[in-house]
């Protein structure tokens, strides 16, 4: 389910979802959706305590905390004045940045204790094959 704030919509508060939002309004508050994707549309302006969430995509303003458990994109024309925590970090030419990024590791995807050591070796192999 997507959810979209409109271009004329104001909210000034605490966010909780668990899907996706587009915001393309102005929001302040605190967002708060560990499971959810969110995308900050061009024009839109936030201005955030924090932001916790799986994905984040920024084509607007940002000010505040972001953690986003998977990935941060900060398109171009972006402006983010924020502290950055993230597994995945892109950022495109044309983006006013100012803040600091920690880059989180990513838990492996084989669990170790539960697998034969065929099966880990060969899922080894074929991470290392998508690293190349």
């Amino acid at each position: 389910n997507i959810t979209v704030f409109g271009s004329e919509t104001e909210f000034d508060g605490v966010l909780e979802f668990t899907d996706e939002l587009i915001i393309t309004g102005k929001f302040t508050g605190k967002i708060n959706a560990p499971d959810g994707n969110l995308e900050i549309a061009k024009n839109s302006v936030c201005e955030v305590e924090s932001i916790e969430v799986n994905s984040l995509v920024i084509s607007g303003n940002v000010k505040g905390e972001i953690n986003a458990k998977d990935r941060v994109e900060i398109c171009s024309g972006s402006t983010v004045q924020s502290d950055i925590t993230t597994s995945r970090f892109r950022i495109a030419n044309n983006v006013d940045f100012n803040g600091d990024v920690k880059m989180l590791e990513k838990e492996p995807e084989v669990d170790l204790f539960s697998v034969a050591s065929s099966e880990f070796k060969k899922a080894m192999i074929i991470h290392s094959d998508v690293v190349k």
